[in-house]
């Protein structure tokens, strides 16, 4: 049979449940997406899901996964994480990232009256976040003397989510944390290019987000993901989008006003079976590139198997379920 779709608010209380058990099972962060304009996510607004889920736990870390600063004024994304700091000293992880999280429309609703001419790059969002965080805008800035507040004792943990070399670098430029989005570009030669590239210029150990689900047996699991696809847009002018379907990408490139483009369906790597089967292949991944510490994205729908999943892999407690 069938089941129905959560509504929002039923997809809202199944992620405080998860982060609820993911705390009482060891787990060491738990993390929420940003995405707009799609009536099949409910997760607008991480900043308001991750002050609900604080207030429902009280010792995993909670963070973005990741907001997407293109679309926000970094003085106001400073504000709002040291906010959180100040209510769960030393529990709020925040994560960024350079992707639209939405189609073109919802983009220039997040961007209205901003002109291209107007528009900031990426690096220079990260730079100014990072001076808004830790008050060290540079005496020649055009907001020079800006203070974003409150001061907590302790600032949010900063994570650059990306999968490119050149955003290893630019989380190490910074100080902040790195994490490969494997889930969405699982080549492996770009993996090792990026994680030697952020330990190089960092010293420090990036983390890999990557598909991952384990049911009770493996033809359960593997019937639970389906055939799961990410279609990549190709536009002419050299960026790429990941979206869900053809028809999103299409309608992406339809927003957009182009076309002159093609669209790339992929099949990600799932690491998908019984929990022997997931854990095995998260330690065999660990041994290879000495992964120290994994993002698992569970890419089932229904609660009860995420929840179950969540479950079955509790033994592996360097993970973060998001």
């Amino acid at each position: 049979m069938q089941q129905s779709r959560a509504t929002a608010q039923q997809a809202i209380q199944h992620s405080v449940k998860l982060a609820q058990r993911a705390e009482a099972l060891g787990y060491k962060r738990f993390w929420v997406a940003e995405h707009h304009g799609s009536t099949l996510n409910a997760g607008s607004a991480p900043e308001v899901l991750v002050a609900h889920i604080l207030a429902k736990t009280s010792h995993i870390r909670v963070g973005s996964g990741g907001v997407m600063l293109q679309h926000y004024s970094p003085y106001k994304v400073a504000e709002v994480f040291k906010v959180l700091s100040a209510l769960a000293p030393g529990r709020v992880d925040l994560g960024v990232g350079k992707a639209p999280g939405g189609l073109p429309l919802s983009t220039r609703a997040l961007q209205v009256g901003r002109t291209p001419a107007r528009k900031l790059s990426f690096d220079r969002l990260l730079a100014d976040l990072d001076a808004f965080l830790h008050n060290q805008l540079p005496e020649d800035h055009a907001l020079a003397g800006a203070v974003a507040t409150p001061q907590p004792a302790s600032l949010p943990e900063c994570t650059l989510l990306g999968a490119a070399p050149e955003s290893a670098l630019l989380a190490a430029r910074h100080g902040w944390g790195f994490c490969y989005a494997g889930h969405f570009n699982g080549d492996p030669a770009n993996l090792v290019h990026a994680l030697d590239a952020y330990r190089q210029a960092s010293g420090r150990e990036p983390s890999v987000a990557l598909y991952a689900f384990a049911a009770a047996d493996r033809d359960q699991a593997r019937e639970r993901v389906g055939a799961l696809r990410i279609f990549k847009l190709h536009l002419a002018t050299g960026q790429s989008v990941n979206l869900p379907s053809a028809e999103a990408a299409e309608e992406f490139a339809r927003q957009a006003s182009v076309v002159d483009y093609r669209i790339e369906e992929t099949q990600p790597h799932v690491i998908a079976g019984t929990a022997e089967d997931v854990l095995a292949a998260l330690d065999e991944l660990h041994e290879r590139h000495g992964i120290q510490e994994f993002v698992i994205d569970t890419p089932v729908a229904q609660f009860a198997d995420r929840l179950a999943s969540v479950e079955l892999l509790a033994p592996h407690q360097q993970a973060v379920a998001a």
